[in-house]
């Protein structure tokens, strides 16, 4: 077998594994299904040559969670919303508990409360455990020793993040917020764009 024809076979077979993985495979899985399959081509190039072999296609092969995992492009989601099936939507406070987990985890029930600035309600708590977005990250060692919360690898997979070091940093979002506010404030009531701010 001819170096070219290595390459293409390490390419068919990790094409192979993500699209029959419902969990993002991790680059592990892949260096070992190249070894079982004694194809002695480097882990990294053979998801390359997935990545190229798709870099013109409506789907492309993106990493979330740690792992490898065939996506639609961002640019067709608009016109997909019709007909497929859109996950349910948290609820406002939902994604601020969510947020501060992901910001702060460890985290502990009366930490989230108290960054909030409002009780955190069993209802938003179980939609997150549900989705599994959060899920306990042991005790903290304190009177009580409170559950300790965190994301999850779906967290991860949910928002396309490879890992979280990849989150926004928490300083662009308080610029965002100082600028909308600002442009809220403005004389004329308008917004950049002439786009109606409402909240």
């Amino acid at each position: 077998m001819t170096d070219s024809e290595m390459l293409d076979r390490a390419c068919h077979l990790v094409e192979a594994l993500v699209f029959a993985s419902p969990e993002p495979v991790k680059p592990s899985a892949i260096a070992e299904l190249l070894k079982a399959q004694s194809v002695a081509v480097a882990t990294e190039e053979a998801i390359e040559a997935v990545r190229a072999l798709y870099a013109d296609h409506a789907i492309e092969m993106v990493l979330v969670a740690g792992g490898w995992q065939f996506r639609t492009r961002p640019e067709y989601a608009p016109a997909l919303t019709k007909v497929v099936e859109k996950p349910r939507r948290l609820s406002r406070g939902a994604m601020e508990t969510l947020a501060i987990v992901a910001y702060h985890q460890p985290c502990t029930r009366a930490e989230i409360e108290a960054i909030r600035g409002v009780s955190l309600g069993q209802a938003v708590l179980d939609a997150l455990l549900e989705d599994s977005l959060i899920a306990p990250k042991g005790r903290k060692e304190v009177p009580g020793r409170p559950v300790l919360w965190g994301t999850t690898a779906h967290f991860l997979e949910s928002f396309a993040l490879p890992d979280l070091a990849a989150l926004p940093r928490r300083e662009d979002f308080l610029l965002d917020r100082a600028s909308t506010e600002a442009e809220d404030d403005a004389p004329d009531g308008s917004a950049v764009g002439g786009t109606e701010q409402t909240g």
